[in-house]
């Protein structure tokens, strides 16, 4: 019985709720929308919360109102999730509002809004660049603000994301057996990330393309390819000479020699 009685009150405080908010978007009380708008995001709800902020929008533009409203509104956006969207108003925010006291705070979310939205190393890496570029102007414009660690650590956490994709694409050439292409992408991606941490593996796959593209060309073109093979196999143990991988360049060292000999 108590279990029942417990049941009815919160569905009967639930319907009641509901139909409050209900009867407050219909309402023409801009002011109490405002109110209740407030409450709402200070209690977390970002869609009702959300839904009334843009409601009232028009009627509080111009106002004093009128960045408070602007920004909760966006962030009751980014409070559900939507980081496409609230990424939007942030940039919008920042550059209608520039002297409001959110002002900081949105360029960042514009920011960490991209950087949310940054999908993994193997897709294109768009709101990758958006998101760098979007901290490092933050960074341009508020020098000193709190925020710039953060900013930096995530700018090298987004870049170290582009460095795996140029060498996943890199890479892909070589599993293909498209050793031509390989050795162009690798070179490409280490001459722009000469810094990567992938370099070993990379320096060694140019070599092994080499190789590779030697031993599956036509006998006239063989001999060029063979020494192309062991001027990178010089290059390679010159800056790794204790690499994971000394002993296979050591084998395509040593065949390509003799098939330079022969």
């Amino acid at each position: 019985m108590k279990q029942y009685l417990i049941y009815s009150v919160t569905i009967i405080l639930l319907f009641t709720s509901c139909s409050g908010y209900e009867k407050l978007l219909k309402s023409t009380d801009y002011n109490l929308k405002y109110k209740k708008a407030l409450e709402y995001y200070n209690q977390k709800e970002y869609v009702k919360s959300g839904n009334l902020f843009e409601q009232i929008q028009s009627f509080y533009r111009g106002t004093e109102k009128a960045d408070t409203v602007d920004f909760l509104y966006a962030k009751s956006l980014y409070g559900q999730g939507d980081y496409i969207l609230s990424g939007e108003y942030f940039k919008n925010f920042g550059e209608s509002y520039q002297y409001s006291d959110f002002a900081e705070e949105a360029n960042f979310l514009c920011a960490y809004c991209f950087y949310l939205t940054s999908p993994r190393p193997s897709l294109d890496q768009e709101n990758t660049y958006n998101a760098i570029q979007a901290f490092q102007l933050f960074l341009i414009k508020y020098p000193n603000s709190s925020r710039k660690k953060d900013c930096l650590d995530l700018i090298a956490e987004l870049k170290d994301k582009l460095v795996e994709k140029s060498f996943i694409s890199a890479k892909l050439y070589f599993d293909l057996g498209e050793y031509k292409s390989s050795i162009i992408a690798l070179n490409n991606s280490l001459n722009e990330y000469p810094d990567t941490k992938y370099r070993e593996e990379m320096m060694f796959l140019v070599l092994k393309s080499k190789y590779l593209l030697a031993t599956y060309s036509i006998p006239e073109k063989q001999k060029e390819r063979y020494q192309n093979s062991v001027d990178e196999y010089y290059s390679f143990i010159a800056e790794f000479p204790k690499s994971i991988y000394i002993k296979e360049a050591e084998k395509m060292y040593d065949t390509s020699t003799k098939e330079l000999k022969n």
